[in-house]
């Protein structure tokens, strides 16, 4: 498989469907510091109900739920639905559920308790198979657009050109969108061997403010920058 970044995982939206809170709310909210978005569910009825509302990019699904089991959910998914990548986490692998699961077409199934690593390893193959289909982009402010693959920022879908190093620097950037970046970060991330200086950065965060909104990128004196998203 190719290689997929954290960037791209980035842009996913993620329906995630697990009737017990102490298992869904600690893997929901580590893995939004993962992806674009999770959107819980408590059970499958639920869980549909947000599929058609939302649009997910892609699911992540328990099976023994109240209501509407994940197999009911994924089937009702899978009748309007045939690309979206599903991945099913569950207790249970009694036979009857793995021949079920496995007529749904799922990138994985993934047997209770599964590591953050097991999950994002599951997400980046969803994340794979749908750059196959449609390209993977970070929806920024104000109209604006950052296509991963083409490495591309639009605006109102009419392209900006940017250098290499103000897409590094971009990509850097929303890459670390909950957090500071250091200047000790930018140099070894964007400069890497060569010296940055205090001119060359202040040089190229006024090139790339010039082709972005107003305050989308923050200074913090003497710490780094962080983007106000």
């Amino acid at each position: 498989m190719q290689k997929v970044s954290k960037l791209q995982l980035k842009t996913l939206r993620v329906l995630y469907a697990e009737d017990e809170p102490k298992i869904r709310k600690p893997i929901a909210d580590t893995l939004r510091f993962y992806v674009k978005e999770v959107i819980e569910a408590k059970d499958g009825h639920e869980a549909l109900k947000l599929y058609k509302q939302e649009k997910p990019d892609a699911i992540l699904c328990d099976i023994l739920m109240p209501r509407m089991n994940g197999i009911e959910f994924v089937t009702k998914v899978r009748e309007v639905d045939e690309a979206i990548p599903i991945v099913m986490i569950t207790a249970h692998t009694e036979k009857e559920y793995l021949l079920s699961a496995v007529e749904l077409h799922l990138e994985h199934y993934l047997v209770k308790p599964a590591t953050l690593a097991q999950i994002l390893k599951s997400l980046k193959t969803c994340a794979h198979k749908i750059n196959k289909i449609k390209s993977l982009t970070c929806d920024l402010p104000l109209g604006y657009h950052y296509d991963v693959e083409k490495k591309e920022l639009s605006y109102n879908n009419e392209p900006i050109k940017l250098s290499k190093k103000q897409i590094e620097f971009l990509e850097v950037l929303i890459n670390n969108r909950f957090k500071v970046v250091s200047y000790e970060e930018l140099q070894y991330k964007i400069w890497k061997d060569d010296v940055m200086t205090d001119n060359a950065v202040r040089s190229l965060v006024l090139s790339l403010r010039k082709k972005l909104p107003k305050d989308f990128i923050i200074n913090l004196s003497g710490i780094g920058y962080k983007l106000d998203i």
